[in-house]
C-alpha cells in the first residue's frame, strides 16, 4: 500500500488499481461535531415534548411545525456530515473494464462504474484560496466539496472530498495514469 498525503491510500494490482481517500477530521472537530449533533436532537426532543405537553393555540403550533421542518431538515444534514467524518470513505477501484465509484459509510454505499471507454475530460476544479467557496468547504459541519471530474455521458461526475491541492494533483496523476494503462491493456 502506498500513500499520497495522510489521507489518500492505494493498492496497484496486475488487474486493478484500488484508491481510498479518508475524510481526515482531528480529534477535536469529531468532539465538537458529536457535541453538535446531540446538542440538535435535545433542542429537537425539547420541541417535540413541549409540543405534546402544553396547550398551544393554533398559531403556535403552526409556528412549532415550521420550526420543526427546519430543524429537521438541518438534522439530517448535520448527522450525514457527522456520520462522514467518524465513519465514510471515498473507493475508486479501477479495472480493465470501469472506473468504480463508492461513497461509503461504516461500508454502506452504492458502488456505481463509470466505463472506461466514457469517461472524456478529466480535470482539477480547485476552489480560489481565500474564496467564500474556499471557506465554506473547509467548514467541519460540510462534507466538502469534490476537487476531480470527470465527464460521463453528458453528467459531470465529482469525486476527491475536501483534498488538498498537492495530494489532489498526485491522485489526479494516479488515477490518469491507471485508466490509461487499463485502455491501453485493452487496445494490444
Amino acid at each position: 500500500m502506498k500513500w499520497i498525503g495522510e489521507r489518500i491510500s492505494f493498492v496497484d494490482d496486475k488487474q486493478r488499481s484500488t484508491v481510498v481517500i479518508y475524510p481526515g477530521a482531528s480529534g477535536w472537530v469529531k468532539s465538537a461535531m458529536g457535541a453538535w449533533v446531540s446538542m440538535w436532537l435535545v433542542i429537537g426532543s425539547v420541541m417535540t415534548w413541549a409540543y405534546f405537553t402544553f396547550k398551544m393555540t393554533e398559531q403556535e403550533k403552526i409556528i412549532v411545525y415550521v420550526f420543526m421542518a427546519f430543524w429537521a431538515y438541518y438534522a439530517i444534514k448535520v448527522i450525514r456530515s457527522f456520520f462522514w467524518i467518524m465513519w465514510g470513505k471515498e473507493l475508486i477501484k479501477i479495472d480493465e473494464v470501469a472506473c468504480t465509484y463508492k461513497k461509503s459509510i461504516k461500508g454502506y454505499g452504492k458502488a456505481v462504474p463509470y466505463y472506461l471507454e466514457n469517461i472524456k475530460k478529466m480535470s482539477l476544479s480547485q476552489p480560489k484560496p481565500n474564496s467564500i467557496q474556499a471557506v465554506w468547504e473547509s467548514s467541519p459541519w460540510v462534507q466538502g466539496g469534490e476537487r476531480i471530474e470527470f465527464e460521463y455521458r453528458g453528467k459531470l461526475i465529482r469525486f476527491g472530498r475536501k483534498l488538498e491541492e498537492k495530494d489532489v494533483k498526485l491522485l489526479f496523476q494516479v488515477i490518469t495514469k491507471r485508466i490509461e494503462d487499463q485502455l491501453r491493456k485493452r487496445k494490444a
